[in-house]
């Protein structure tokens, strides 16, 4: 079969779905990208994946300037002429699926997480849910990553019931992020991974860091992760620049591999504000860290409180605060257990052949009906 899989970055693909573009070249389909290009649209074309160059811009949401999408998507979905088409994040999975009902080609959508337009009152949120309900109409399959969203999605008829299935996010290589020996830092060491938009929970991350300074607590607070100032809800370079200067935050800049990081901290934390399945956190807990992060979906699905780690209540820099003083303060033993706790939570619940091994038998059944 000749399968599309269309993201916003080519470094999505690579970094998060490799592993399933391989078990789908190892069963002999044809794999088309789409996807803008990057650093990484050459590794996808050194895998055996032929790649279509799309315009797409992954900041903010405007309906009216993104609708141009259906009219560059159709064209390649036209050319290529796929057997069905996979979209992952919110612009391929609205404006794709509309592209592709236009060319009855059967699509399959997974919904990473909700963004902000479910976040936000406004209009033009009220015009991308209302493009939720109608494109996904087209949808022969619908993924979730987590049941709260599956649940909204459902409640307020945004897709057809029949159509949902759920997966545990993209999953998380058990092979790749191996559990880490236990050993804490001289210096209690407490890890941000995130882009810097404040939907993540920056802002109270540094609040909550200025209080537990002021306390006189002695810790080492760190974030790894893009600066995206253009983004519209991104926090502006000078503004993390005064964090970096006046010694509130070590601000590590990016990485390809997150995991020399993530071994060189005590506890990860993302105070974010809702998330699909947070792929940092499946990343952390696979390495046995413990976590805080926000009581809301998607991050209280791999989190459970007192088991592999801590929840801290939205918004709120004072808890968020509280928290990363208990997490301090707890005994080794009790550290490591939570690691370990979040370990085998990610092998009984999201290993990533599970998510592999959905879509595969979600494609062999488009095989049986063509």
């Amino acid at each position: 079969m000749r399968i599309a899989i269309v993201l916003n970055t080519s470094w999505n693909i690579y970094n998060f779905r490799m592993n399933f573009v391989r078990a789908l070249l190892e069963e002999g389909h044809e794999v088309h990208t789409v996807a803008p290009e990057d650093e990484y649209t050459n590794l996808l074309v050194a895998a055996g994946c032929v790649h279509h160059r799309v315009r797409m811009d992954s900041r903010g949401a405007n309906p009216v300037k993104d609708s141009a999408l259906i009219v560059e998507l159709y064209a390649i979905y036209k050319k290529m002429r796929p057997d069905v088409i996979l979209h992952y994040t919110i612009k391929p999975n609205v404006y794709g699926t509309l592209a592709a009902s236009m060319l009855k080609i059967p699509v399959v959508n997974n919904v990473c997480g909700l963004g902000t337009v479910f976040l936000k009152d406004n209009l033009v949120s009220a015009v991308a849910i209302m493009l939720y309900k109608i494109s996904f109409r087209f949808a022969r399959k619908v993924f979730f990553q987590n049941p709260d969203d599956l649940k909204l999605f459902v409640t307020r008829k945004l897709v057809p019931e029949r159509a949902v299935d759920l997966v545990p996010g993209s999953g998380i290589d058990l092979q790749k992020f191996l559990p880490m020996d236990f050993r804490r830092n001289d210096t209690f060491t407490f890890l941000m991974i995130s882009r810097l938009i404040t939907d993540k929970g920056v802002l109270e991350y540094i609040e909550a860091v200025k209080k537990l300074r002021a306390a006189g607590v002695n810790a080492r607070f760190q974030v790894l992760g893009a600066m995206d100032p253009l983004h519209k809800r991104g926090i502006k370079t000078e503004v993390i620049q005064e964090w970096i200067d006046q010694g509130i935050i070590e601000y590590l800049g990016t990485t390809n591999d997150v995991r020399q990081f993530i071994q060189a901290a005590d506890c990860i934390v993302l105070p974010s504000y809702r998330e699909g399945t947070p792929r940092t956190l499946l990343e952390a807990a696979s390495s046995s860290k413990p976590i805080i992060a926000t009581d809301v979906p998607g991050c209280n699905h791999v989190v459970k409180n007192n088991f592999n780690g801590l929840l801290c209540r939205l918004k709120d820099a004072d808890d968020l605060a509280e928290k990363m003083k208990e997490m301090a303060g707890m005994e080794n033993a009790t550290l490591k257990l939570f690691g370990e706790n979040g370990r085998v939570k990610m092998e009984t619940e999201y290993s990533e052949s599970v998510v592999i091994n959905k879509y595969l038998q979600t494609i062999s059944e488009f095989k049986k009906a063509s």
